[in-house]
């Protein structure tokens, strides 16, 4: 038997997706503040401190609850849609941007999942969302997602955001993934997160992929991101600054391409 509210749900579209959560009466369904994307007329929506997986927390738990998504990048609010009507009612929440959603049974995961800041997208209610401290220094520092990482727990449905495609890994014990350390989305609580310089001077001067690795070892699974948003906002930074050479001269083809562009 489950604790948490059991729910359905589909997730549709390709390369920027929706998730539908359908709700039997009184089942509650909570989500980051500006995931919302359109819901049924009997489905009341609540905004409220934490994430509400603790009923008798008083008002200090709340506060702490609600402190810990702070210290991840979160709003200190949660919202929570409730079906307060007679049958089944559905509530959907969008992708922030280009990428996949992930569908994650936490029973099936062993209780807890940790992830990434701002994947966590929506999920039934009892599922905590808390944080997860980086004990190593060096970790911390170097590991590309700092020293907290979001933590999911409890035997719930929990659905986060990743950018591009997905890779899903099962490592074996022992088994050691050396992944960019910004392509980590997820990983079951198994797995060992850890970082590893890279080796050789023309490496870490010349290669262009940063000087670690973030290195995962089993047993446990993975969730590998091809797009982290960190990327692709730096992209269209270095696009959105400055004047392209091809903008209002006649030679700007041949500009771009001696400038390898």
């Amino acid at each position: 038997m489950r604790r948490n509210h059991e729910i359905d749900y589909r997730i549709y579209g390709e390369e920027i997706q929706i998730v539908e959560i359908e709700l039997d009466p009184q089942e509650t369904a909570i989500a980051e503040s500006g995931s919302f994307m359109m819901m049924d007329q009997d489905i009341q929506m609540q905004t409220m401190f934490g994430d509400g997986s603790q009923a008798n927390q008083g008002l200090f738990g709340k506060l702490v609850s609600a402190g810990k998504r702070m210290l991840t990048g979160e709003s200190l609010f949660m919202t929570a849609f409730t079906n307060v009507g007679q049958g089944k009612k559905k509530v959907s929440f969008a992708a922030p941007y280009p990428g996949k959603i992930l569908a994650m049974d936490l029973q099936r995961m062993g209780g807890k999942v940790i992830c990434q800041k701002d994947a966590f997208l929506c999920a039934a209610k009892g599922v905590s969302i808390g944080i997860e401290w980086q004990r190593k220094l060096g970790t911390g520092i170097f590991g590309g997602e700092g020293f907290i990482m979001e933590k999911l727990e409890g035997d719930g449905m929990a659905f986060v955001h990743a950018g591009g495609m997905v890779i899903e890994r099962d490592l074996l014990p022992g088994q050691v993934l050396k992944i960019d350390t910004g392509c980590v989305v997820a990983y079951t609580s198994g797995v060992h997160f850890d970082v590893e310089f890279v080796k050789g001077i023309r490496n870490m001067v010349f290669g262009g992929e940063g000087l670690f690795f973030a290195t995962l070892r089993g047993p446990g699974k993975v969730w590998i991101q091809s797009l982290p948003i960190s990327r692709m906002a730096a992209r269209l930074v270095s696009y959105g600054t400055g004047k392209r050479k091809e903008e209002g001269s006649i030679l700007g083809g041949l500009g771009n391409l001696l400038d390898g562009d």
